[in-house]
């Protein structure tokens, strides 16, 4: 119940940073449902926007709270998008895909000004790899991508229903959950599986996102990469040269 107080949190003060004349790109899962209601709130209180769905499932949940909806190709660059993750690092480095649209996701994500990361405290993690990555691949190709994946000391299962049988993404693909443990390079892996033919994509958004906001207990947590963090400070710290001016005339003697 907590987690889903912390979801809701993170949701609707994501749905805060919207404005209006805004391209939106919606979410997919528990944590960005909660952005999308608000976002549907919004609306009826007069926000003027354009959804651009990542799923077929959000899609249908913005139709009925009431946000107009377009395609990429109507508005091939999106202004934000707000999406969860299934865990986030101190760089802000994501997995994703556990509700199976990590591919729309990531090309919504990357068609966009700024990307928002909308979490629960669980999520947060120092290393990447608790979580399994998912990995969407062409069907044809699964046994000899699963034999690959494999060599690189990882377990890996196929993605099936509750009925046994596989699960297929909105774009007729198949995923494999991937469990690499701590991964200690997450560029170089992303890098390594983008090589492989047969895969469509993979989990790890890397420098994607520009904030995450995490709900933690009642409050909502803003997270940024570490190095935006340290330009910032480097900026704030840096003496303008009037002030540099200023500190010399104070110091000569009168």
């Amino acid at each position: 119940m907590a987690n889903q107080n912390e979801k809701e949190l993170a949701g609707r003060a994501a749905a805060e940073l919207v404005e209006s004349g805004n391209i939106v790109g919606l979410g997919t899962g528990s944590t960005a449902y909660f952005a999308v209601v608000a976002l549907g709130d919004r609306v009826k209180s007069g926000l003027k926007i354009i959804g651009i769905p990542t799923s077929d499932g959000t899609a249908e949940l913005a139709r009925a709270v009431g946000i107009p909806l377009s395609t990429l190709d109507e508005h091939p660059e999106i202004d934000i998008t707000i999406d969860g993750a299934d865990e986030i690092d101190p760089q802000l480095r994501l997995i994703k895909g556990g509700g199976g649209a990590l591919l729309r996701e990531k090309i919504i994500a990357t068609a966009s000004k700024k990307m928002v990361v909308v979490a629960d405290s669980s999520k947060v993690v120092t290393v990447l790899g608790r979580f399994p990555l998912p990995v969407e691949i062409i069907p044809f190709a699964r046994a000899v991508l699963q034999r690959k994946i494999k060599a690189l000391r990882a377990n890996c299962s196929l993605r099936t229903r509750s009925d046994g049988a596989a699960f297929v993404t909105d774009e007729g693909h198949h995923i494999l959950d991937c469990s690499f443990g701590k991964i200690a390079d997450p560029p170089s892996l992303a890098q390594t599986l983008s090589n492989m033919p047969g895969v469509v994509e993979h989990g790890l958004f890397i420098g994607i996102a520009k904030v995450a906001l995490v709900g933690n207990g009642s409050t909502v947590a803003e997270i940024r990469p570490a190095s935006t963090r340290k330009r910032a400070l480097a900026k704030r710290a840096r003496p303008t040269r009037a002030r540099q001016k200023q500190k010399l005339r104070k110091r000569r003697p009168s």
